[in-house]
């Protein structure tokens, strides 16, 4: 006992890097999948870059939905970071090696900045949920007070998370091959490479991401049940139309985002199908944050006025 005891902890402190395997039984992709993933990198930033110039220099859209827009426009090109520099060059360099820090250092920010974006489209939707349901009362309840708690909330709790999930994963041992099945460091792909007993970092997550992912949704589709129900009871059919415009995108893109994140993180066995999730994953970790600047902002008809207004100036 003493021995395998002991060469359980030289297995799990001599682990200094990881393999990531993912997409790798598809050689000829490798340089497709490593240009489309920078073209989609370019896009997110260039595009969230420009929804935070816009909403800054004009001040008719210095409001709360704007307030948040601009935030979430800063954490998808956070978010997008963390995993899309490295896979493009994981791809086109075929250095598929990550170092044990670079892995827990990605799995921790990923987690941050994951968590941190599904507390946003809740404060999001209760702030169209007050905006349209209760308009009068709206410029009250959501002070830039609020405003502000609000988005730093959703950070702490983000934080919380990402670090109970990051101990909880690099507490294990890893021995064999090291091989992540995965383009990056997602919790349940990790957690499948470990030689340790999983069970108690399954429940864990599946309690933990379980319950935020629930809570999230539940606020995000109790607020949208209300919205629909008042936009029905509109008399007038152009309060109707600019009503359901504005909360239409806004309902795609969260379902896109809840969808696929509910399959990764919130039921049982998540860890257990890595090779589906290298492909899910693509979308909330790269798609989604590329087209929120689109989904969110560019088809409103408020923020295009102003990036016309401010094209005529220059």
């Amino acid at each position: 006992l003493e021995y395998h005891l002991k060469r359980n902890m030289e297995n799990h402190t001599k682990i200094t890097e990881f393999i990531l395997i993912g997409f790798k039984s598809h050689p000829g992709s490798q340089l497709l999948l490593s240009v489309l993933f920078s073209i989609m990198y370019v896009v997110t930033v260039v595009g969230n870059a420009c929804m935070i110039l816009v909403i800054r220099m004009d001040s008719k859209l210095h409001t709360p939905m704007y307030f948040f827009l601009e935030n979430l426009s800063v954490l998808d090109i956070c978010y997008s970071s963390v995993i899309t520099p490295k896979a493009a060059l994981t791809f086109s360099l075929g250095r598929r090696i990550i170092s044990y820090n670079d892995c827990a250092a990605q799995m921790f920010f990923f987690s941050l900045f994951g968590t941190t974006e599904a507390f946003f489209l809740a404060v999001m939707a209760y702030d169209r949920f007050t905006a349209i349901c209760n308009p009068l009362l709206y410029q009250i309840i959501m002070n830039k007070r609020l405003c502000v708690f609000m988005v730093m909330g959703s950070y702490l709790s983000g934080c919380i998370n990402c670090t109970i999930q990051t101990s909880f994963t690099f507490s294990l041992s890893f021995c064999g091959p090291k091989e992540i099945k995965h383009f990056f460091c997602d919790v349940p792909a990790v957690m499948h490479s470990s030689c340790s007993d999983t069970f108690v970092n399954d429940i864990v997550m599946l309690a933990v991401c379980g319950s935020i992912i629930v809570g999230t949704a539940l606020v995000v589709f109790i607020s949208y049940g209300y919205i629909i129900v008042t936009i029905v009871q509109m008399s007038s059919a152009e309060s109707r139309r600019k009503a359901f415009s504005t909360c239409s995108s806004h309902m795609l893109s969260v379902s896109l985002f809840f969808g696929t994140v509910f399959f990764m993180y919130a039921q049982p066995g998540a860890a257990s199908s890595p090779d589906k999730s290298s492909t899910i994953s693509i979308l909330y970790t790269i798609v989604i944050p590329m087209l929120n600047p689109f989904i969110y902002a560019l088809r409103n008809k408020e923020v295009k006025v102003s990036l016309k207004r401010q094209l005529k100036r220059k």
